[in-house]
């Protein structure tokens, strides 16, 4: 019987790297290797196919049809490679090696700072890497195996997940102090100028939340959306130039301190986002993502 020759799963990350990043060079840092290493491991892997998968110009990486189709396939085979070393992992002690974790920037500032201390007391053999991005990125990098589990707010669309849900964190309504008026023990969704309104760009759930919880259709085309971190609204509203929705834990970690802002809670129904860890349906680390959860959830 003739003998079959498979593509190596190094190859393979070559591949996904290579389309990720759109540069060899960068693909290769990505990979830890020679950008002449992942040229070559590229060639062979189109010879050993016989297919050419990727168009080479001075200027730009581009992907035949057939590449993109190889590129998903292999995203797969490395996913499914990947889970293998998670059963045995997840077979020994628990939350030991590696883990990925994606964290929302309306999350990562005010919540990792209380719970990686305690990890790294309770879990010294946990090596935990962190990445900072939007809830729609978070979600697809979970799917396309870059992360393992994301911490996120729901209510969001984040496809087939498993879900454990911490905490409930409520929304408020921040805006500057004028003079010696006292402000409303509460801010009614109707009195908020669309105008005025500064939120995240999308891609961040906070600002589905908050439009969700206003129930106001022209917020959504009125408000001003930026694709800046909450810090920098905040400095913003504290220059009287609108008003924004935050989340409870960005107030407990002192994101309004030395400002003349006040935060009200919004009177609204839905007026509230819930925060949990969602990770891949069927993964063999379940056990780890639950304990992990119940961990996050104690520390809140």
């Amino acid at each position: 019987m003739a003998a079959t020759y498979l593509p190596t799963l190094k190859q393979l990350q070559y591949l996904v790297a290579l389309r990720d990043h759109g540069h060899f060079g960068r693909a290769a840092e990505a990979c830890f290797v020679t950008q002449s290493t992942l040229s070559a491991g590229l060639r062979d892997l189109e010879t050993l196919i016989g297919v050419v998968l990727v168009e080479r110009t001075r200027r730009v990486v581009r992907f035949t049809p057939l590449g993109e189709r190889i590129v998903a396939k292999a995203r797969k085979v490395l996913r499914e490679a990947e889970e293998l070393g998670d059963m045995a992992r997840a077979a020994g002690r628990p939350l030991t090696g590696e883990m990925r974790m994606s964290v929302i920037p309306t999350i990562a500032p005010f919540m990792l700072p209380r719970i990686l201390p305690r990890l790294r007391a309770d879990y010294p053999e946990l090596r935990l890497f962190l990445r900072e991005e939007s809830s729609a990125q978070a979600c697809e990098g979970l799917h396309a195996g870059r992360t393992d589990c994301v911490l996120l707010a729901l209510p969001f669309g984040c496809g087939e997940v498993a879900t454990a849900p911490l905490f409930d964190d409520r929304l408020f309504v921040a805006f500057q102090t004028r003079g010696d008026e006292p402000a409303p023990a509460t801010i009614d969704a109707d009195a908020i100028d669309a105008a005025s309104l500064l939120l995240l760009e999308d891609g961040h759930c906070l600002k589905d939340h908050a439009l969700a919880a206003c129930n106001r259709p022209e917020l959504r085309a009125e408000a001003t959306m930026l694709g800046t971190s909450l810090h920098t609204i905040v400095q913003m509203v504290d220059n009287g130039l609108g008003v924004t929705v935050l989340p409870e834990m960005a107030l407990k970690a002192g994101i309004l301190d030395h400002t003349s802002i006040t935060a009200r809670p919004l009177a609204a129904d839905n007026a509230v986002r819930s925060v949990a860890l969602v990770w891949r349906r069927a993964s063999p680390r379940e056990s780890d993502f639950r304990l992990l959860a119940g961990v996050l959830a104690e520390i809140n």
